[in-house]
């Protein structure tokens, strides 16, 4: 049983269903908790056959009636394990298992998909979660972490689990590959030349995701133009190299439009799911040194200082210059990087092996 903060269309919402559809067409039985209701990935579990229920809770908002229905549902399905992802979850799944009486009978994972967050930007909710986190984290059986900046982190913060298990994101790199009909198709449809440098950021408005440095940098770069995709980037501020599209579906197609992907992170990232999906497309990446980011793009690359807008410039401008036949080469060594060391299928087999570990 897999209880989340919530259903919509984040890195740890992405992957958890991922790996549920996968796995339930191998034949295991996975059943989903969220504490909100709603969200867009609910629709996906459901079509895929995953059974999916909710608590109708508020963000960082616990209600009685909502951790009974978590107590009831646990008494009634009787898990093997309960698998929670995100704090909040983390906590709640803790509070309610230790409650129902099952706790020796029920294994209990977390799942952490962050790095060294900067809390000062968030709320007191976030904040309250992580130091109780910490100070409850020798309880579940392991915490998982898609990061080795993440367990970094999280010791540093005094999480003290029994086990850490590094499990990285699996990158499904059939629906994410290099499309070159979308490229021109959509390129026409929105406006954008043949030759027009593309550069692509897939990030919600966040903090963390730091779209002023890129904007700064792009101030640096005339004739580049960003393409950026995620929720709240319809509202930023206008700018003469931007085309903000918000949330879209079909993130894969537009993928193809660009000539780099960039992740500007100024702090937090775990595994950046978008970076990775992007070299999957066949994107050169230019990523801040945040997270693991170093690792997912290896040779086939740049990595800068974050929040220093004129590296992420230069970077951007050293690979988009570079001669056709190298940009050619550097394209498909970016996504092999993907297919060879981030796939699904070797995410669900490591998930697996937890779990007969448990």
């Amino acid at each position: 049983m897999h209880v989340i903060t919530s259903l919509d269309s984040g890195g740890a919402e992405t992957q958890l269903a991922q790996l549920l559809i996968a796995m339930r067409a191998k034949g295991a039985d996975h059943r989903v908790v969220s504490l909100k209701a709603g969200g867009m990935i609910r629709a996906h579990l459901l079509d895929a056959g995953v059974a999916v229920r909710d608590l109708g809770m508020r963000r960082y908002s616990l209600r009685f009636g909502g951790l009974l229905r978590l107590w009831d549902y646990i008494n009634c399905e009787k898990p093997r394990v309960v698998q929670s992802w995100l704090y909040h979850a983390d906590l709640t799944a803790l509070a309610v298992l230790r409650c129902s009486g099952r706790r020796r009978a029920t294994k209990l994972v977390w799942n952490i998909r962050c790095s060294d967050l900067d809390l000062a930007h968030y709320s007191w909710g976030l904040r309250l979660s992580v130091r109780i986190g910490a100070l409850l984290s020798h309880q579940p059986d392991v915490i998982v972490i898609n990061s080795t900046a993440g367990r970094i982190a999280h010791e540093a913060l005094g999480y003290r689990p029994r086990r850490f298990a590094l499990i990285e994101n699996g990158i499904d790199s059939e629906h994410f590959r290099p499309n070159p009909g979308a490229r021109a198709r959509l390129r026409s449809s929105l406006g954008l030349a043949p030759e027009t440098p593309v550069i692509v950021h897939v990030a919600r408005v966040d903090p963390m995701k730091d779209h002023k440095t890129l904007y700064a940098a792009l101030d640096l770069l005339p004739g580049v133009q960003a393409l950026l995709i995620g929720v709240g980037t319809q509202k930023l501020p206008p700018h003469k190299s931007v085309l903000a599209l918000g949330r879209r579906t079909d993130v894969a197609d537009l993928l193809s439009v660009g000539d780099l992907i960039v992740l500007p992170s100024a702090f937090g990232e775990g595994f950046s799911n978008a970076l990775a999906e992007g070299m999957a497309c066949g994107l050169p990446p230019v990523a801040s040194d945040v997270g693991d980011a170093r690792r997912i793009v290896g040779d086939c690359g740049v990595i800068v200082p974050p929040r220093e807008p004129q590296a992420l410039a230069a970077a951007i401008r050293k690979l988009l210059d570079e001669p056709a036949e190298a940009r050619a080469a550097r394209r498909a060594a970016a996504r092999q990087r993907i297919v060879d060391e981030f796939s699904m299928a070797r995410m669900i087999s490591a998930y697996e092996s937890l779990y007969a570990s448990l």
